[in-house]
């Protein structure tokens, strides 16, 4: 039996299925990590900080006790007061920041060099949360190395909250 040569070829409903899938396909590859990747991951690690900052504040107050913020030109971790020593909070070792992303830190409008990580960090923060509710006045950008890479910001007078913010940004 020899079949008419109008069924030659592919369905309409055929490539169809096979547009959707391939849709589908490249959706997920973009939202898996992608195209973007760097920039979204240093956006995510500057939110995740901020965010950290404010639980940390109300937690500071709440608890009466001292925290801090120790941050590493490659890394960060969060410390407690025990009274005597500055130790880890929750014994949480520290968290390495994005790759590709470098960290620079002014404390009250002054510059300091970030020490490469060392193992566990031992020595005291630079940024302070305090239990009355203040903050040392900060200023930590966060970038990509590239240079046109995406340069993200965190500050505080001492008295707010930091927010992410792009430098240069009115706000």
């Amino acid at each position: 039996m020899r079949r008419p040569s109008s069924e030659h070829g592919f369905t309409l409903v055929e490539l169809l299925v096979v547009l959707v899938l391939i849709g589908s396909l490249a959706g997920l590859a973009v939202l898996g990590g992608g195209f973007a990747g760097p920039a979204r991951e240093l956006r995510s690690e500057a939110e995740r900080l901020a965010g950290l900052i404010g639980v940390l504040a109300e937690e500071a107050v709440l608890d009466n006790r001292e925290y801090g913020l120790r941050i590493d030109a490659d890394q960060w971790q969060v410390l407690a007061y025990d009274g005597e020593r500055w130790v880890p909070w929750n014994d949480r070792p520290p968290q390495r920041l994005p790759h590709g992303v470098e960290a620079r830190l002014e404390i009250e409008g002054r510059a300091l060099v970030l020490a490469g990580a060392k193992g566990p960090a031992a020595s005291a923060p630079q940024v302070l949360i305090l239990s009355s509710g203040e903050l040392s006045p900060f200023r930590l950008r966060l970038s990509e190395r590239r240079p046109d890479g995406l340069r993200l910001e965190l500050s505080s007078d001492g008295f707010r909250l930091p927010r992410v913010e792009s430098p240069g940004a009115e706000g």
